[in-house]
Parts: C-alpha cells; structure tokens; sequence
C-alpha cells in the first residue's frame, strides 16, 4: 500500500496522484473576456455541476505549479465576472490541446485552435460553436484556496442562458450520451470517451429499499465466487424471494450454482439467479 502525506510529499506528486485517481473528470471549456476586449479560451477538467436551482457549476484554475502564476482566465472572471463554459466532445480533443498552451497574454484561442465565436445572448464573453452544449453564465464568487503554486481558484459560475445542439437529444429530448460523445480527463496524457462499449445503465433503487447484503443468506453472503457487485445486485431486492419452479434447481453443487447464478447477473437476469441459488 503506497501511502502519502500531502504536508511532506512535493506538490507535484500530490497533483499527479490526485489527478490520476479522481478519474474521469468533465472538462470545462472556459471563454471569458478581458478589460481589452480580447478572447480567451481555455480548458479545465477540475470542474463539476453542483446545483440545479440556482442552476451552478463551478471549475478550478489552479496556480502554476511551476513559477507559482494564475491563469489568463483567472484574471479575466475576475475583472469581469462573467464566462462561456462549453462541454468538450471527443471530435474537439486535439483543437482542445492545442488551446491549453500557454499563450501570450492577448493571444486568441479561438484562432489558434480554430474554433468558431458566436456572440452570447447575455453575457460578454462567446460561445463555441463546435461544442455541442454552450453555458452562458455569471461569476457569483471566485474563492482562493491558497497562495502557492497548485492552490485552486473556485470560480462559483450561476448559469444564465443553455444552448444546446438539438442533434445529441434523443426522441424524449433527453442528451444521448454516445450522441454527446463527451471527453473526459484522467492523469497523465490519458483522455476518455464516451463509448457504447465503456458505458452502461444501473437503474437508481428509487420506490423500494433494499434488504442489503447483510440480509443475504450466509450460504450466498459468504460466496467465493459472487463479488460485492453481484451481491448487491441481489440484496437490491426488498425480501428473499418465495421459491418457483425452476429447470435449474436440480444442481446441489454449491459452487456449479453460484457460476450459474454469477452468469444469469451478468446478463441482467437477478430473478432467475435468485431461483437458482434459493
């Protein structure tokens, strides 16, 4: 077991393990604007949604870890106190990149990666075309968390106007994520997407409790082959159900019915894999 102490361990260590453990992360790609009227464009993947009514998310511009500096953006929310963050999707990964060099103050990401301004409806700074999802908003708070290089910097942003692409909703007007295709950030150079294969449904347990594996039958609880997933999955249920007819009954080794069992879970089937382990 690596351990680490944050007060004794080199910042930069800190950052990479903290970045390559908190994973995947959205990206928030932010266009502000200066007191000159020069564009600024810049992603940052410590970012979240925190509330709905008021609608907020909130990113992080950390300082420098190198030469202990803020970021171009930083000083723009703070002179202004307005932004544009738009959701990054994997087709914009490499112009993306590219807009994080650190540019000359003054300089414009939107030519040097080549995406696209488009005037904003309530706010200054401008919106991305190429991005599927735009957010206009209003800085309410910016909150330091520190003086030295790799402090964060909260930009607390209050969502003013959402324009999204009609192309990435499904026919219920929900966003699709493979439609949305967002991007992702891990450590390192590592990036993710959202693919068919990497994603899937896990319905909340909303109207019924769950017993909880505590509940589970010794015999089922203490399995050497189900894992912890699979016996919440059938601990998800409110009572160990009544026994029924079943084809499969009839096998008496423990272990061939937990495979069993261990298959029919992975195929979505928990009633069935009840049946055979009852």
């Amino acid at each position: 077991m690596l351990t680490i102490d944050p007060k004794i361990e080199k910042t930069s260590t800190i950052h990479k393990y903290i970045l390559g453990a908190v994973a995947p992360r959205p990206i928030a790609f932010a266009s502000t604007i200066d007191n000159d009227g020069s564009l600024n464009l810049s992603p940052f993947s410590f970012f979240n949604a925190f509330s709905a009514n008021p609608p907020i998310l909130i990113f992080s511009p950390a300082r420098r870890v190198r030469g202990n500096t803020i970021k171009h953006t930083l000083e723009n929310v703070l002179e202004n106190k307005e932004v544009v963050i738009s959701i990054v999707t994997a087709e914009m990964a490499h112009q993306v990149s590219l807009s994080s060099s650190d540019f000359p103050k003054g300089v414009n990401e939107f030519e040097k990666s080549g995406f696209t301004a488009v005037k904003s409806e309530k706010v200054k700074p401008f919106c991305v075309k190429e991005s599927p999802v735009n957010f206009e908003c209003t800085v309410n708070q910016v909150i330091s968390l520190g003086e030295e290089g790799g402090a964060g910097n909260l930009v607390i942003c209050e969502i003013l106007k959402i324009h999204i692409n009609e192309n990435i909703l499904d026919s219920e007007k929900n966003i699709d994520p493979l439609k949305l295709n967002a991007l992702s950030r891990l450590g390192g150079n590592w990036y993710g997407k959202a693919t068919k294969d990497s994603l899937f449904q896990l319905e909340k347990p909303m109207g019924i409790i769950g017993m909880g594996i505590d509940k589970l039958p010794e015999n089922i609880k203490n399995s050497e082959i189900l894992t912890g997933n699979e016996l919440a999955i059938l601990a998800s249920s409110e009572n160990i159900p009544a026994k029924k007819e079943f084809p499969l009954r009839e096998e008496k080794n423990i272990t061939k019915k937990h495979i069993l069992a261990k298959e029919l879970l992975s195929q979505g089937k928990s009633e069935d894999a009840w049946q055979i382990l009852l």
